[in-house]
């Protein structure tokens, strides 16, 4: 597949595609269902995957069974501190290629022996996790990856494929990264076993929701003609959603359905998601946008779907946006704030630590740091974000080789960019230039020296550079050899022969605004070597 196919494609050219089904087929909700969607209002919404957390809790105490409890209070870590801001705690917690649970009567999936020896004692994990979320007063929805890969019970990957796709080849799709396959959506046969597997969870747990997990993974339709087969998964969705209603009457409570997409309408149509259909035909209340992207297109996929669908845009810390894993407060707290100021109603985090480095090493969670500490207090609400130093960066390419298609692969990012002519990049801003704002535009290269020169601008308005260091050096940066894929124990090593240039100047306050920014940048001087743009920030400070 092109995976730059729909760059060109205008928004009007997108928006006006025609449907599957006309909006007069549009599924007809309850007034209660109407008026829970109307009153919902979260700040952060936590994507929780804990199963692996549960992996390294086993391994800890080779001896017998660790109890439950101190591994369900650790999970909730974050979420239990004073003052956070975590509204809702969506259940990421599968385990397994088909995404049914232990026991099951659709699929009886292979288990980790933690799990069984629980079970065996008279604790349902999940239903504990989630009745432990509800007695917190907090959201909770299961979230089921629409095509998981296939692992061992005990963790690592499996050798064999997952027996169903044995029995079903034509449920399965080749890829290029996964020798068994993906689920395709376009087999009727899978699209049923799945509503019953679902149906099972929206029946066995007290969930307030679901959300169709499409991040994980694509394809799920055959590669290169996602688009044009879009009404299999819009036919999934409609499915889900009538299921998810007769679910809802026979409890006499509304059951909503999310689902996460790729961060633009042209990703969305790249890998066969008709969010627009969706939303004409009521077929979903939440998106959950992209995965590992600060740069999320809020305005695009809002005027595609109109006012009433819930956008929440989604940022993963662990497969982090290329060249920024675990960052400082303030970048964290830019990303966030420009999904305020472009529209979002809420924000995603998913992949974060579970609580403290303290509390996360007692059951073997991720040790990050406290930056998720800081950020769980701030980000969920712009009143918080307010007068907070920040910083802004645009988006880099590489680093999720787990993908056939579009999602989470931020193949149309602009950097790493050769400068060869003059680059034009945008950069979003959150807040207003004000008298208590000073705002510092910091360009990072390879290959170029300190005598090189460079002209900036700003909107158009010249920005002098005040600053330049030869010597700097970004452990995240692995140029002249490729990026690593994201993830991994988020230890990055500087290498002490790295040649990068950081020049950087104050942008004047007249040159810079709200919302979209542009940068332009040529190298005037003529260097020996071919110089290649790595990064393009702007950090915000105040007085």
């Amino acid at each position: 597949m092109n995976r730059r196919h729909f760059i060109g494609t205008s928004a009007g050219a997108l928006l006006g595609a025609p449907s599957l089904f006309a909006a007069s087929n549009a599924i007809k909700l309850s007034a209660e269902h109407e008026a829970l969607l109307k009153a919902r209002h979260c700040r952060i919404v936590m994507q929780h995957d804990v199963f692996w957390v549960l992996l390294n809790y086993l391994k800890m105490h080779p001896e017998g069974v660790p109890p439950f409890e101190p591994f369900r209070d650790a999970v909730f870590g974050y979420a239990d501190e004073p003052g956070s801001q975590i509204d809702a705690i969506w259940w990421d917690i599968g385990g397994n290629p088909v995404g049914s649970v232990y026991p099951s009567a659709v699929f009886q999936p292979e288990i980790h022996p933690l799990v069984k020896r629980w079970h065996e004692a008279g604790v349902d994990w999940r239903k504990e996790l989630i009745n432990e979320t509800r007695r917190r007063k907090l959201e909770t929805f299961w979230n089921h990856r629409i095509s998981e890969v296939d692992i061992l019970p005990e963790g690592g990957h499996a050798k064999e494929p997952c027996p169903l796709k044995v029995q079903h080849p034509d449920w399965v799709l080749p890829v290029t990264w996964w020798p068994h396959g993906m689920w395709n959506l376009a087999a009727a046969g899978l699209r049923e076993h799945k509503i019953s597997v679902l149906r099972e969870l929206a029946t066995r747990f007290d969930l307030d929701g679901i959300q169709i997990d499409f991040a994980r993974h694509v394809p799920c339709l055959p590669v290169g003609r996602q688009w044009e087969m879009r009404e299999h998964v819009t036919e999934f969705m409609r499915m889900t959603r009538t299921m998810l209603l007769e679910v809802a009457q026979q409890r006499g409570r509304p059951f909503m359905l999310a689902a996460r997409v790729p961060q633009t309408l042209e990703g969305c149509h790249a890998d066969g998601f008709d969010v627009k259909a969706w939303a004409d035909q009521k077929l979903v209340d939440v998106l959950t946008l992209g995965s590992r992207t600060m740069d999320v297109d809020v305005e695009g996929i809002r005027a595609a779907v109109g006012p009433d669908i819930q956008l929440q845009p989604c940022f993963d810390d662990h497969h982090a946006t290329d060249g920024y894993r675990y960052a400082p407060i303030e970048y964290v707290r830019g990303v966030f704030a420009n999904h305020f100021q472009r529209g979002a109603n809420s924000v995603v985090t998913f992949n974060w630590s579970i609580a403290t480095p303290e509390l996360a090493k007692t059951v073997g969670g991720e040790i990050a740091p406290l930056t998720h500490q800081i950020a769980f207090k701030e980000i969920g609400d712009p009143k918080t974000l307010a007068g907070k130093d920040k910083a802004f960066a645009v988006e880099r390419r590489s680093g999720y080789p787990w993908a056939d298609g579009f999602f989470n692969r931020n193949d149309t990012a602009p950097l790493p960019l050769k400068l060869d002519h003059t680059a034009k990049l945008t950069l979003h801003l959150s807040d207003a230039p004000s008298a208590k704002a000073k705002l510092t535009l910091r360009c990072i290269l390879f290959q170029a020296s300190g005598s090189d020169t460079f002209e900036i601008l700003f909107n158009g308005t010249p920005v002098t550079i005040s600053g330049t260091d030869p010597t700097w050096k970004d452990p995240q940066i692995f140029s002249p050899r490729p990026q690593p894929a994201s993830g991994g124990k988020g230890s990055y090593k500087v290498n002490p022969t790295q040649q990068l240039l950081r020049i950087e100047g104050t942008v004047p306050n007249e040159a810079w605004k709200i919302g979209a920014n542009e940068v332009s940048l040529r190298i005037t001087s003529s260097p020996e070597t071919t110089v290649q743009l790595e990064k393009v920030e702007a950090h915000l400070t105040y007085a």
